[in-house]
């Protein structure tokens, strides 16, 4: 397997990518139909294909393209979000992939987020981390900073990153002092996807509310987190499932005490069901820190615990999920060993033999921490 490094080109869109017609069909054929064939909406493996690496520090339209923190696919066009704190945008972008591999990433767009008012937004009251396209709309997610009192939202803007809406929050994910009530810092809304009846969107936490249980550790601490769903036609939270978290895969290293894992992104692939991307980090590690799993998650016998203002103690029955893929697995295969921060995941075209591409991409942090990679895992879903 070859990597890439430069082997892409720039592209600056002048006009839309093709007719209305062809949007249209395009629309679709990647939006409303159902990914998967109807006979088999069951993924059995995923099979790695091959890693692109973006360079670091490149410039496209006076931004350096990095903190891709969330990705998806419709209309053939790409969509990625950035977690530029100072100017939180998305970019648009074409993939030429196939069953060989990925041979080029040509950034089309960038598009700045808005405000109620049609501003830009303000420097550091966001901390953008999922994107999905969705009726000529884009839907996005943020953190908001728990710490100093920003509150977390799920976002509807246009195209041109003009505010449309906004999701109304349950008390419990708004920011609180208290240590037994509320969302974490950086553990909030990690993951998003549009329904798969398309009636409405998953957000997922990527840490335990504190009411709920207590964070991973490398014991089994029974660390649950809420998958919640948000009515796409009234902005509001209707039913909240329940996930179980693994343990933190490895100790921090080198005097080091920094250990996390929990959930960076979900997507819904067939009734009831997800694929969720989970996602340990340890400090002290050469190859990145990051172990990465993606499990394939049945819901369809899920309480729905939206009922319940804490987890703890209640009864519930939390949602079903098998391993799919350990990316340990095909570590060998990476740049240098590196698993890095992978947060994006999406359903790509189909490949020659009729099977569905998964692109995956990882948040470079803009390389702040130290170096880290842009990069994007292409594997191929097996039914």
């Amino acid at each position: 397997m070859m990597i890439k490094l430069c082997a892409f080109a720039v592209l600056l869109a002048v006009g839309s990518c093709g007719s209305v017609e062809g949007q249209e069909k395009n629309e679709n054929q990647n939006q409303e139909t159902n990914p998967l064939s109807e006979e088999h909406q069951t993924i059995t493996q995923l099979r790695f294909i091959d890693e692109y690496i973006i360079p670091d520090g490149m410039v496209f339209q006076n931004t350096i393209v990095g903190g891709i923190s969330g990705i998806d696919y419709a209309n053939n066009t790409w969509y990625m979000i950035s977690d530029d704190r100072i100017t939180p945008h998305f970019y648009t972008a074409d993939i030429a992939l196939s069953s060989e591999g990925i041979t080029a990433i040509n950034f089309t767009g960038i598009t700045n987020f808005k405000d109620a008012n049609g501003a830009n937004l303000e420097e550091s009251i966001t901390d953008p981390e999922a994107i999905r396209y969705g009726n000529e709309n884009v839907v996005w997610t943020s953190e908001g900073n728990i710490d100093k009192g920003i509150a977390p939202f799920l976002r509807t803007a246009s195209l041109d990153g003009t505010f449309v809406s906004e999701a109304t929050l349950p008390e419990r994910y708004m920011p609180n002092a208290a240590s037994s009530f509320g969302p974490r810092q950086n553990g909030v809304f990690e993951g998003l996807c549009v329904s798969y009846d398309r009636k409405g969107y998953w957000v997922s936490m990527e840490l335990p509310l504190k009411q709920d249980s207590e964070m991973p550790t490398l014991e089994d601490t029974d660390a649950k987190i809420r998958i919640a769903y948000i009515n796409k036609a009234t902005n509001a939270f209707e039913k909240e499932i329940v996930y179980d978290l693994d343990p933190v895969a490895r100790p921090a290293l080198l005097g080091t005490t920094f250990e996390v894992n929990g959930v960076a992104e979900l997507f819904a692939y067939a009734e009831h069901k997800f694929l969720v991307l989970e996602r340990s980090y340890s400090t002290g590690y050469l190859d990145g820190g990051n172990t990465i799993k993606i499990y394939d998650v049945d819901a369809t016998n899920a309480t729905d615990v939206s009922g319940l203002d804490s987890l703890k103690g209640a009864e519930y029955t939390e949602v079903s999920k098998t391993l799919l893929l350990d990316f340990d697995t095909i570590r060998s295969e990476l740049t240098s060993g590196i698993i890095d921060n992978i947060e994006g995941i999406t359903f790509g075209p189909l490949l020659e033999n009729g099977n569905r591409s998964l692109v995956l991409v990882a948040d470079n942090n803009f390389s702040f921490f130290g170096p880290q990679l842009n990069q994007f895992i292409l594997l191929e879903i097996e039914q």
